[in-house]
């Protein structure tokens, strides 16, 4: 037994001179299977030599598993290796084993080791999926051969090809799931997302359990793949490969996701420049997203091709659908693989079929070979075809089956053959720190997002919407409207002006009425006005919903865009949305609604009304009769007009004994519209309390969606804010009590500001930076200024701002705080009594500025 004082140092060097070598020689050649079996038989080579030197049991085997028992290491790979023994003791193992995997660590080698016999391996690989696929690659490296022979034996008659082949579908659909089923995330995972490698290694472990090969070449010989997609397979293969071995170079560790960082380093190592129009790295990431969907397209292939050799009892027709197609067990079948080549018309028929067959649940392996066959007959003539056009217009007026439709015709790539301004955003990222999909994915969303508020199951998702839709006429024009809205990005230009001029071009050739194709057209150029306003004005201003219903000028182009809105910031990222924006938005349509219907806005009866809604309220509290009076009478009509009667009762119930309190008040609860924190502040007003109370949040990491500031006649600041906590795994009550204590201490002493910490950017805000922006302007009266900023979002950004106001003694009257992704577009609305000096304007806005700034 040798000594762990024994010097590994030769080995280790060796092993590194090795690496370091064929490193050296892929960035100079790109040939990476050099790289990949090079670096394997590297390892191969010191394992061996490392068992040699240790002088191992006889009769123990050292086995190669994973990745690395098929043969192929990336730079930062570990290196996972089983050590299989007869069934020595315990003791006798640990003598043996640990001081082995401890010398493999100190010549370098990073293993993911397991210690088992065979009937441990047997029992394992039955208990779970990922160790059976693990040992399914199974190569013997050293040691006893007829251990490992006996291991291989009970290993195969074990292994029920037909289970694997369930169980390894199953983890496809998990995993797919867990990345969204698309593989257009802007920072995907080129082994784990869908079209990602480990797609195409799961075919090569299913046919391998079944028998049916162990290499494309083989899957070739046995039909399982023709020619042209052979050579698709491993050109795409090869691409993604290399992005995964470069990835791993750049990063100097195990990285397999593309992250903004390495992005553009990337596309450098693989060639590609900047241009005019497009970074090198939008470039690398449109070939990589075009290669994840050749992957998942013959990946679905192959899967079917699978299926039916496992299966062949299930492959038989079920039905005939008419003479060009049957279905076999819920898929769409061509009956004839030359169809498409001597009928185009059939390709579009496809999909129609598709949405109006009952049970059909996708298309069958011969249907999507022969489309990926039939790109090139996809051309000018086809798409002016009027037969294919009353196809395609009839797809997008189906009542059901319309985003599945759509999302297979992506995937095959029929949608942007047919509509050739979609196949210029296919792939196509968008760097606004907003958006977490390709363009084309995201018009996707927003189709699947529209199409849902009209499905029953998902009611209780968009309830409002839902009962808007449902007595929308024609909501197919909605479904263009989401088709056309993005198209045009990536241009130069505005694209909401260039998309109007597509939607039209695409209504007029499909013969849609002019009151449809005026609809879908203004829809396409409006479809960010709803929630600018929602989001930046101050819609309790009468002024700001008559401009507003004066745009839209009818309900139905009303209820149109609020319903497309609603669908757009939905498919921009799962973080975007929230209950408040939902609210701001619902608020808009209700009153942009009475205008409408001839309500002219008066704020007198609006503040007469309120008023009686908020005391039947306090009715229910118990609060005594005209005990709010106190409290109300130092109160201006904008308070009651910005701020809605549930919450004006609730102010009003803890208040109301407190109108002239020396001590400040400060009440919270779960926010009434669903999510999140309202907090009330009640206290003697000082120039510096909005930032005092900003300070205060952000350092609890709590996010101001939106606050309200006002000031009685009697001089208290009476404020309310809605917070939210991305972090927060308990409910909102469990941190009531410490809010409400904790800023009642702060607000009672009287400390100078702290000076604002300098937040470190989120990494994805310092690959894109955005410009800080500031606009400091009079309102229509001159009475109150609008500032509105933009930047990169960061700890301590709105805690900067207000320290900046309160330094030059600008009251804030309100504050409308709006996150885009890693972005924030934030709108105040400030006292306008010392803005009116020039100097001081300049001075706020250049140091508001440096506030913004990283």
């Amino acid at each position: 037994m040798h000594a762990r004082a024994h010097a590994p140092s030769p080995l280790r060097q060796a092993l590194k001179d090795r690496k370091a070598e064929l490193v050296e020689r892929f960035v100079a050649n790109g040939k990476i299977d050099g790289l990949l079996h090079g670096l394997c038989h590297a390892v191969d080579q010191a394992m061996r030599d490392a068992w040699t030197e240790y002088r191992m049991p006889d009769d123990f085997a050292l086995v190669a598993v994973g990745g690395y028992g098929r043969g192929e290491l990336y730079p930062y790979s570990d290196v996972d290796i089983l050590l299989l023994h007869p069934g020595t003791d315990g003791e006798a193992l640990t003598s043996h084993v640990e001081p082995f995997i401890g010398f493999l660590w100190d010549i370098g080698v990073e293993i993911g080791s397991s210690v088992r016999t065979v009937d441990e391996c047997i029992s394992e690989a039955q208990a779970d999926i990922t160790v059976q696929t693990s040992l399914l690659e199974a190569r013997l490296l050293i040691g006893n051969q007829a251990l490992f022979d006996k291991f291989q034996q009970r290993f195969a008659d074990d292994l029920d090809p037909l289970a694997f082949f369930r169980s390894k579908q199953l983890e496809i659909r998990q995993r797919h799931a867990k990345y969204q089923d698309t593989p257009y995330s802007l920072e995907p995972n080129c082994k784990e997302s869908p079209g990602g490698l480990r797609d195409l290694q799961v075919i090569l472990w299913m046919t391998k359990a079944a028998g049916l090969g162990n290499s494309w070449a083989e899957l070739f010989t046995r039909d399982l793949l023709t020619d042209r997609e052979l050579k698709e397979l491993r050109r795409n293969e090869q691409f993604l490969k290399g992005l995964r071995a470069r990835l791993h170079l750049l990063a100097r560790r195990r990285q397999d996701v593309l992250v903004f960082d390495l992005q553009t380093a990337l596309a450098q190592s693989l060639g590609f420049d900047a241009t005019t129009t497009k970074r090198a790295s939008e470039q690398l990431m449109r070939r990589y997203y075009w290669a994840a969907k050749a992957v998942s397209q013959l990946n679905t292939v192959l899967l079917l091709n699978v299926e039916a050799r496992l299966f062949p009892q299930t492959s038989g027709v079920t039905r005939v659908i008419n003479e060009r197609f049957v279905e076999k067990q819920g898929m769409i079948e061509i009956v004839d693989d030359e169809l498409y080549t001597r009928h185009p018309n059939a390709i579009l028929e496809t999909f129609l079929l598709y949405e109006q067959v009952v049970g059909v649940k996708g298309l069958s392996a011969r249907t999507l070979r022969a489309l990926y066959n039939a790109r090139e007959l996809m051309n000018g003539q086809w798409r002016a075809d009027p037969e294919n056009r009353r196809t395609f217009l009839e797809i997008l007026q189906q009542p059901q089956g319309i985003t599945h439709a759509l999302r297979l015709m992506n995937q095959t790539s029929v949608l942007g053959r047919y509509l050739i301004n979609f196949r210029r955003v296919v792939g196509q990222m968008q760097h606004d720190l907003y958006h977490v999909y390709t363009v084309d994915q995201h018009i996707l969303m927003v189709v699947r997002n529209i199409r849902r508020f009209a499905v029953a199951e998902h009611t209780h998702e968009y309830p409002f919407c839902s009962q808007l839709i449902a007595n929308f006429d024609r909501p197919w024009v909605l479904t263009i409207a989401a088709l056309f809205h993005d198209i045009a990005k990536g241009r130069g230009g505005d694209h909401s002006t260039l998309g109007m001029v597509d939607a039209r071009t695409f209504c007029t050739r499909h013969g849609i009425s002019k009151e449809d194709t005026d609809l879908i057209v203004w829809l396409v150029g409006e479809h960010l006005t709803m929630s600018t306003v929602a989001q930046k004005q101050d819609t309790t201003d009468p002024e700001v919903i008559r401009r507003f219903a004066e745009k839209v000028e009818n309900e139905r182009r009303l209820t149109a865009l609020y319903l497309l809105t609603v669908a757009d910031i939905r498919g921009t990222s799962p973080k975007v949305w929230n209950a408040w924006k939902g609210k701001l938005l619902e608020d808009l349509y209700r009153l942009t609604l009475q205008v409408l219907g001839g309500a002219n806005p008066d704020p007198h009866a609006q503040l007469k009304t309120r008023k009686e809604e908020a005391l039947g309220l306090l009715r229910l509290y118990t609060v005594p009769e005209r005990a709010q009076e106190a409290l109300w009478n130092t109160l201006d009509v904008a308070y009651f007009l910005r701020n809605d009667p549930a919450d004006v009762a609730w102010q009003t119930r803890h208040l109301w004994r407190h109108v002239d309190s020396a001590s400040p008040i400060v009440k919270a609860r779960p926010s009434p519209i669903g999510e999140g924190l309202q907090v009330l502040v009640y206290v003697r007003d000082q120039v510096d309390l909005f930032a005092r109370i900003c300070g205060y949040f952000e350092r609890k990491g709590l996010s101001i969606l939106d606050a309200k500031v006002h000031t009685t006649s009697q001089g208290f600041a009476l404020d309310s804010f809605l917070l939210t906590d991305p972090g927060l795994d308990t409910s909102y009550r469990d941190i009531i009590n410490l809010v409400e204590s904790e800023l009642v201490s702060l607000l009672t002493r009287e400390e100078p500001l702290a000076e604002p910490s300098k937040g470190r950017l989120p990494r994805r805000s310092r690959s894109f930076p955005v410009t800080p922006r500031v606009d400091l302007r009079p309102d229509e009266r001159g009475q109150y200024y609008l500032l509105s900023v933009s930047a990169n979002d960061r700890t301590g950004l709105l805690y900067a701002v207000a320290r900046v106001l309160a330094r030059h003694g600008v009251s804030v009257r309100t504050a409308r705080i709006n996150t885009l992704g890693e972005r924030v577009e934030d709108t105040f609305l400030l006292d306008g009594s010392r803005l009116q000096d020039s100097r001081l304007q300049i001075a706020v806005e250049t140091e508001l500025l440096e506030a913004l700034e990283p």
